[in-house]
C-alpha cells in the first residue's frame, strides 16, 4: 500500500503540473476541430447516398439507401450537438482567461504605481522647499548686486557740477540761436541782385512788391 512504500522509503507517484486555461483551451479546440472534420466526411457520405437515391426507383434498393442516409444524418446530428458544445465551453474558458489575465495585468499596474509613489515621496524628502526659496532669494539678491555695480561702473568722471535750471536756460538760448541761424538764408537772399544777367537791364519790381522772403510778389 502507499503507506507501507512511504513509511519504508517507496516512491509515490509524482505529480503533474496543474493544469492550466491556456493548455485547456488548446485542447478543447484541438477535439473541436477532429468533430468538425468526421461532420464533413458524414456531409460527403450523404451526398453520395443522396445522389444515389435520385437515381433509384421506389423499391427495396432504394429504402437500403435510404436507412443508410438515415443513420448517417443521426451521426452527423451527434457530432453536431458535441461540437456545440466544446466551442461553447472553450467560449466559457477563454472568457475566464482573458479576465485572470487582465486581472492579472492590473495588479502589475497597481505595484508599478505603488513602487513609483513610494519612489517619489523618498526623492521628496531629498528636497527642501526652504533651501530653494532661499537659493532663489540670494539668486535675486546677486542680480542686485550686479546691476548695481553695472550702474557705479557706467558712472562718469570730471563732469562738471551745474544747476539744472541753468542748464535749461542754456539750452533755451541756444534753440533761439539755431533758429536765427537757420533764417539767415532769407537775408542772403533779399541780398540778391534785382537785375538778371543779360536782360536788358529794365528795372526789377520795387521792394513793396517783393515777397517776406524777397521774391517778386505774385499779383
Amino acid at each position: 500500500s502507499s503507506g507501507i512504500n512511504a513509511e519504508y522509503g517507496g516512491t509515490a507517484k509524482a505529480k503533474g503540473p496543474a493544469p492550466n486555461l491556456t493548455d485547456s483551451i488548446a485542447a478543447l479546440d484541438g477535439r473541436g476541430d477532429s468533430v468538425e472534420k468526421k461532420i464533413q466526411k458524414l456531409d460527403v457520405e450523404l451526398k453520395r447516398y443522396s445522389d444515389q437515391m435520385k437515381k433509384m426507383r421506389d423499391g427495396p434498393s432504394k429504402n437500403m439507401v435510404k436507412q443508410k442516409a438515415l443513420r448517417v444524418l443521426k451521426q452527423k446530428r451527434a457530432y453536431e450537438n458535441q461540437l456545440e458544445g466544446i466551442r461553447n465551453q472553450s467560449f466559457n474558458m477563454e472568457q475566464t482567461n482573458y479576465t485572470t489575465q487582465m486581472l492579472k495585468d492590473t495588479k502589475v499596474s497597481v505595484d508599478a504605481m505603488s513602487t513609483g509613489l513610494k519612489e517619489m515621496k523618498r526623492e521628496y524628502k531629498k528636497v527642501s522647499i526652504d533651501k530653494i526659496q532661499d537659493l532663489q532669494d540670494d539668486l535675486q539678491d546677486m542680480m542686485e548686486d550686479a546691476n548695481e555695480i553695472q550702474e557705479i561702473m557706467g558712472q562718469q568722471y570730471g563732469m562738471p557740477d551745474v544747476d539744472d535750471a541753468e542748464l535749461e536756460a542754456e539750452l533755451d538760448a541756444l534753440g533761439d540761436t539755431m533758429f536765427d541761424d537757420d533764417m539767415s538764408y532769407l537775408d542772403e537772399a533779399s541780398e540778391v541782385p534785382t537785375t538778371i544777367p543779360g536782360s536788358s537791364g529794365r528795372e526789377e519790381p520795387a521792394a513793396s512788391q517783393l515777397d517776406e522772403f524777397g521774391l517778386p510778389a505774385l499779383s
